[in-house]
Parts: structure tokens; C-alpha cells; sequence
């Protein structure tokens, strides 16, 4: 086993030449913003360029955590200033799109919250696996008055059909485990105990096949099931353009005032929050 590469709060793991893990451990909740995309970046570059690895996992060292929203906080000094991407995409849907039609298998195993971004990081993926005690997904913002913007509305109809997508989206709370098993949102929700052991041999299975045979299947299926990066364009387009919004302006303040972008129950039950400040919005206006 070759050592950890620690890449900015980021960690690649290579377990074997053909079998990487990355780990997300950022401090207190696994939120995901501009100082993590150049290392998030210089990851997805070498899983697309290895010409050794056939299989990759994302998984995470923060409890309860797999990896949450956007940092809203961030600083104007944490941006790379990063260009689009090789897809003419934003950087961050650059980055799915272009894990997607990477070569190389990817994995997902979630044990904690997987929401927005960590959602469209799953979605992304070609398997999720979750844990069914402890997994939550979901795409929280429309009820923070945002649009989402890492590629849902693209992917999600295409794995879990119109109208469970439109429940996910509009809906803007919390799946569980098991619920997502049932939608389609995940590939399989396993008992917790019995999550590290599935994957694990799962990984170690792909890793033992060709290379071309994996990469030739996955591109044919690729061609009947991926978005085009048209599709996705808009999404973040109307993202950027909804963080404006006095509607989001007014919901950002009230989950903030309750403890939002901090390790609590707001970060903890986000699908419950979004809607008490939407009920308390709604009797505003």
C-alpha cells in the first residue's frame, strides 16, 4: 500500500496501482467551496490520466458527514480564479462531468450527510452505496431559495424518473438511507455494520478486471445514459444567479441565525430547517 497523498484537506489514497480511495476530511461538516477545487481538480486529472487505475472510491472521515453544501462563507482570497474547465463547464461541473467519463470506475460510499454538493458528487459517480442507518442525501436548496447547481436536474430524472426527482428537488428535504434504495438515488442502502466490508470487495472485484474491458463498457454506457454538458450549463447558471435573490437572501439569514455552516442541528437536520424557514417566510409575505 503506497503512502496517503494529503492534498489540501482532500486525501488520495492509492491502495493498489488499480485502486485508489479519496477521503474528504474538511473540518467540522465536509463543506465544500473554492479553496478545495484546485486539489479536488488535481485528483479527478489523475484519475483520468492513470493509466493504471481502474477503480476509485470517495468516502469520508468526518462523522456524520460524507460531504455537505457549498461554502457560502468563503473568502474572495479562496478562489483559484480557475478558468472552465476541458467541458467549457464552471470548474466544479466541469469536475463531475469529466469523473463521469473517466475511464475508471467510480464509487461512492456514503455514511452521513451527502447534500448538495455531496449529492451531486454521488450523483456524479457511476455506483452509490450507502449506509442504511446512517446515509442521508439530498438536494436542500430550492428550500433555501436557491437553484442547484452541480447537474441534478440533469442527472437525477435519468436515475430515479420525473417525478421522484421533482419530489427530491422541490421537495428540498432529507432521503434516507433505505428511501433512497427504494427512489433509485443510490445503488444499494446497506446495513452500516456490513457498508466498508461491500465496498471494499467491490473494489478490490473491479480492480482485478481489464482496464479496456472496463473502459469500453462504461463509455457505451455512458452514450445512453450521461447528460450532455449543455444540460448542465444552465444549472449553474441559474445557481449563480439565484445566490442574489432576495428570496435566498432572506432564508440564508434565518438558517444562519439558527446555526447554519456550523457543526449543530441545523447542518445536522438541513431538510427540517429549510422547511420551518420556509413556513415562516411563506407567513411573512
Amino acid at each position: 500500500m503506497t503512502p496517503v497523498a494529503n492534498v489540501s484537506q482532500i486525501r488520495l489514497e492509492r491502495r493498489l496501482p488499480s485502486y485508489w480511495r479519496v477521503t474528504f476530511d474538511i473540518p467540522p461538516v465536509n463543506i465544500f467551496g473554492p479553496k478545495n477545487l484546485a486539489p479536488f481538480n488535481e485528483i479527478i486529472s489523475k484519475i483520468e490520466t492513470d493509466e493504471q487505475v481502474k477503480v476509485v472510491v470517495f468516502d469520508s472521515a468526518i462523522e456524520g458527514f460524507f460531504l455537505t453544501h457549498w461554502d457560502f462563507l468563503a473568502k474572495p482570497e479562496d478562489d483559484p480564479g480557475m478558468p472552465p474547465g476541458t467541458t467549457g463547464l464552471q470548474p466544479f461541473p466541469d469536475m463531475l462531468a469529466r469523473l463521469s467519463r473517466a475511464p475508471v470506475v467510480s464509487i461512492v460510499s456514503i455514511r452521513g450527510r451527502a447534500t448538495g454538493c455531496g449529492s451531486e458528487l454521488a450523483l456524479a459517480s457511476d455506483m452509490r452505496f450507502a449506509s442504511r442507518e446512517k446515509a442521508i442525501l439530498s438536494q436542500w436548496e430550492v428550500g433555501a431559495g436557491l437553484v442547484p447547481g452541480g447537474g441534478p436536474m440533469a442527472r437525477l430524472p435519468r436515475l430515479i424518473g420525473r417525478g421522484r426527482a421533482l419530489e427530491v428537488l422541490l421537495g428540498a428535504d432529507d432521503i434516507p438511507g433505505d428511501l433512497a434504495e427504494r427512489y433509485g438515488y443510490v445503488n444499494r442502502a446497506l446495513p452500516d455494520s456490513e457498508l466498508d466490508s461491500f465496498v471494499e470487495a467491490l473494489a478490490m472485484r473491479l480492480a482485478s478486471f481489464d482496464k479496456k474491458a472496463i473502459a469500453k463498457t462504461k463509455r457505451l454506457v455512458d452514450i445512453a445514459s450521461l447528460p450532455s454538458d449543455a444540460e448542465i450549463v444552465s444549472e449553474w447558471d441559474a445557481f449563480i444567479a439565484s445566490v442574489g435573490r432576495p428570496a435566498h437572501q432572506t432564508r440564508f439569514k434565518a438558517l444562519m441565525d439558527r446555526g447554519f455552516h456550523r457543526a449543530g442541528d441545523v447542518e445536522n437536520r438541513l431538510g427540517y430547517y429549510v422547511g420551518l424557514i420556509g413556513a415562516t417566510s411563506a407567513r411573512d409575505e
